[in-house]
């Protein structure tokens, strides 16, 4: 068996058997009764995933992936493809934003090079070097990656989210870098939902209307010459996706399998989502989504999944940005919940 068949016959569908003692313990707080909102179902959730009655984040990991896209040199960014490999040496400088959050809010990034058209100096100091290629072939002309590749990628992803569960990581992060992915992320979402990409083609790195409908186009044709078929996701990944959504799908498998939250950043992270969901139904549960994207089409693919995000800030960086945010409130909720007297414990007069 390998490595993907193993982790999805581990991920088992949540054990509801903490949730009312998790809501007793929240309605016992020096609070009124659901007066912290969203945190407490989020900390009522984290206890669910974790199975733990008093769980505690005092690890969070956030994996940045980074990939090139064939796509690119069709036109559709407002970015040259060798932007992809400067935004990485620029993480590992510590100047971009998802660095600068995550020095703020106490989180590890792991910059992760799975297909980057570049050369990096091997003892590069915090980049974890997985290329499997100099990135994919353009998906409007045929297959992105082959099935193998695929695969690749996303075990890559599997083991390097189980190697930091082993060493403590209690909370995961899924950001992205690549010129050209919010295509690959467009095309992706648009095949497993069935929602034209006319309405889910954004403007990504900052392209004008006329570039967008060319994108649009672009993805279609894309769809046109592969023919997916979202009853085979692995099969759909590696004809429409990218190495670095690859990634994120095995951080969300590997999350679900070893009962770790994953809490996922925009637009091409839910594409990565998606296909983990669509692999496995029950990794929803696990995923906490961070943020509604300023991107087209996000919106539209939330509500298709059916899950609500955490904020709206009008971001659509990537790189994680969001992802670090949202993990910064999954803490709050979880040490409001454990740190927090109650009445009894406070000597205060409870409603009752």
């Amino acid at each position: 068996m390998g490595l993907l068949e193993q982790t999805l016959s581990q991920i088992q569908p949540l054990d509801l058997a903490l949730a009312t003692p998790a809501q007793a313990r929240l309605d016992q707080l020096t609070k009124p009764r659901g007066s912290l909102g969203r945190l407490e179902d989020l900390a009522a959730r984290y206890v669910l995933i974790t199975g733990k009655a008093r769980p505690r984040v005092d690890s969070k990991v956030l994996f940045v992936f980074c990939a090139d896209h064939g796509v690119s040199a069709a036109g559709v960014s407002a970015y040259p493809r060798e932007v992809t490999a400067q935004m990485v040496l620029n993480f590992l400088r510590g100047g971009a934003a998802i660095t600068v959050l995550a020095r703020q809010l106490d989180i590890t990034v792991k910059v992760v090079d799975l297909g980057v058209d570049a050369d990096f100096d091997p003892q590069s100091p915090g980049l974890i070097q997985s290329k499997i290629a100099r990135g994919t072939a353009n998906l409007a002309e045929g297959p992105a990656m082959s099935r193998a590749a695929a695969l690749r990628a996303v075990e890559v992803g599997i083991a390097l989210a189980e190697e930091v569960v082993r060493h403590g990581a209690q909370l995961l992060g899924v950001g992205e870098m690549g010129i050209g992915n919010s295509t690959a992320a467009a095309a992706l979402l648009s095949a497993f939902s069935g929602i034209p990409p006319e309405e889910l083609t954004g403007s990504g790195t900052g392209i004008d209307e006329t570039t967008r409908h060319r994108k649009a186009e672009i993805i279609c044709r894309a769809l046109a010459c592969n023919h997916p078929d979202p009853t085979d996701p692995l099969g759909v990944l590696a004809q429409l996706g990218g190495y670095e959504i690859a990634g994120i799908v095995g951080v969300c498998l590997a999350g679900a399998a070893r009962r770790v939250p994953v809490v996922i950043d925009g637009f091409i992270a839910t594409a990565g989502a998606w296909v983990a969901c669509a692999l496995r139904p029950e990794v929803k549960d696990y995923l906490i989504f961070a943020h509604l994207s300023a991107e087209q089409g996000h919106r539209r693919v939330l509500a298709a999944l059916q899950v609500q995000p955490l904020l709206d800030l009008g971001m659509r960086l990537g790189e994680g940005s969001g992802a670090a945010l949202g993990m910064s409130l999954v803490e709050s909720a979880v040490r409001l919940f454990n740190e927090m007297a109650t009445f009894a414990e406070a000597g205060v007069t409870n409603q009752d």
